[in-house]
């Protein structure tokens, strides 16, 4: 049996947020136990796995054409594949399609056959029979992971095709919203209360279906065009308010009543008003779609102490555990709580991931759009979201973390005077 106690890495010619990446993955794969080393000192290390960032021009040392290729992932955009097979070492088939996206690399880093083939035999293995399974084991993951390189270029010329199609929905979707307005509002005539009524129903239902056509476009290119948010100081409650207001005539025809209470904090708060408004239409929406009638709806916030070394752990409920670390407050917390359905324990986790889906009506994954847009922006935001069930519905929560005042154009020009500490 092979093991791996501690993962050593090194990451060569990558940039900061490729090195965020790789640390934030290997750290994961590895319960925690990993080193990733970068600079010039990568190629000297002594490490399990070497990632190469290659570019045309680089040119790969002469001892990788010699060492252990299965310690070798190299990433490689899809444009430059010839001009890498024509300098790389015959068998370099660990190979990733840039730009490279969180769950590709863990998936791939989390494969048992790329962890065997860095791992050291154990003590009393005989030697012979390890070589023959390790060369056994090599022309297997050789040909899954040409499979996967094909799997890649598909994948992306999926995406690419996606985002073009969703991008052509927006102007029809657009028009449509803006004609609604226009009725609605009476400057092309009078409507009787049931015209307008319905009228408020297809705008809500245009409304609904092009922030649906946002996630599709967001989702498809989130993984190739990383952003990072437009901090500025901005009021959660006024958000909230907003998008209480937004939705209220879906509300409104289920009689559920929904109750706003942010509890204002002592530091201000710095995020991406228009994609924290998104977090928020989301998540009222999830929950208003699965609240009963004459059922009710909650949105809370208060300052909250978050221990960010248990961001990764898996179950929920684990943030409870900071209350009694630190008293003073470093993020945000919201809470949205309704009085709908529960979620099945097994998908307290997984309702936030793409594609995920359960049972029927039940199912408040919503095919794995509005809930994943919610985690990767808020992800983004360096926070993180979660569920829990309560013993009537279900909560979603986020929370932001006080870390961005630095981020802010405008306290960056001096246009505030509180100090955030590092």
């Amino acid at each position: 049996m092979t093991t791996i106690k501690t993962l050593r890495a090194s990451l060569t010619w990558g940039n900061v947020d490729l090195a965020k990446l790789c640390r934030e993955v290997l750290h994961e794969v590895s319960e925690g136990q990993s080193e990733l080393i970068t600079g010039p000192a990568a190629q000297e290390s002594q490490s399990d796995i070497y990632i190469w960032d290659y570019a045309p021009g680089r040119q790969l040392p002469a001892w990788v054409r010699e060492g252990n290729l299965p310690q070798h992932l190299f990433l490689v955009s899809r444009q430059d594949l010839e001009a890498f097979r024509a300098v790389a070492p015959q068998g370099a088939a660990n190979v990733l399609l840039k730009p490279l996206g969180r769950p590709t690399l863990l998936a791939f880093l989390s494969q048992p056959g790329f962890q065997n083939a860095t791992a050291q035999p154990a003590a009393g293995t005989d030697l012979a029979s390890e070589q023959t399974l390790g060369a056994e084991r090599d022309e297997v993951l050789q040909c899954v992971i040409q499979a996967n390189l094909k799997l890649q270029e598909y994948d992306q010329e999926r995406t690419n095709f996606l985002a073009r199609t969703v991008h052509d929905f927006r102007a029809p979707l657009t028009a449509v919203c803006g004609y609604c307005s226009l009725l609605g509002s009476g400057k092309v005539g009078e409507l009787t209360h049931t015209q307008q009524d319905t009228i408020e129903r297809i705008h809500a239902s245009a409304d609904r279906l092009t922030r649906l056509v946002e996630a599709l476009l967001q989702l498809s290119s989130g993984h190739h065009r990383e952003r990072r948010p437009d901090y500025q100081e901005g009021d959660l409650q006024e958000r909230a308010d907003q998008v209480a207001r937004e939705l209220m005539s879906s509300l409104d025809r289920k009689n559920i009543s929904v109750a706003v209470n942010l509890t204002a904090g002592e530091r201000a708060l710095h995020f991406d008003s228009a994609k924290i408004h998104q977090v928020l239409i989301n998540l009222l929406d999830n929950a208003s779609k699965f609240t009963p009638r004459f059922g009710a709806i909650e949105i809370k916030g208060e300052p909250f102490f978050w221990d960010r070394r248990l961001t990764r752990e898996r179950r929920a409920g684990v943030l409870e555990r900071r209350r009694t670390a630190r008293p003073e407050p470093n993020c945000y917390r919201v809470d949205v709580h309704d009085s709908g359905s529960g979620i099945p324990p097994q998908y307290l986790e997984k309702i936030f991931e793409e594609y995920t889906s359960y049972f029927g009506g039940s199912d408040r994954s919503g095919g794995g759009l509005g809930l994943a847009i919610c985690r990767s922006i808020i992800e983004a935001h360096e926070g993180r979201i979660w569920a829990e069930n309560s013993e009537e519905g279900a909560t979603l929560s986020f929370v932001l973390p006080y870390t961005h005042e630095h981020d802010c154009p405008i306290c960056a020009r001096g246009g505030s005077q509180r100090r955030i500490p590092g």
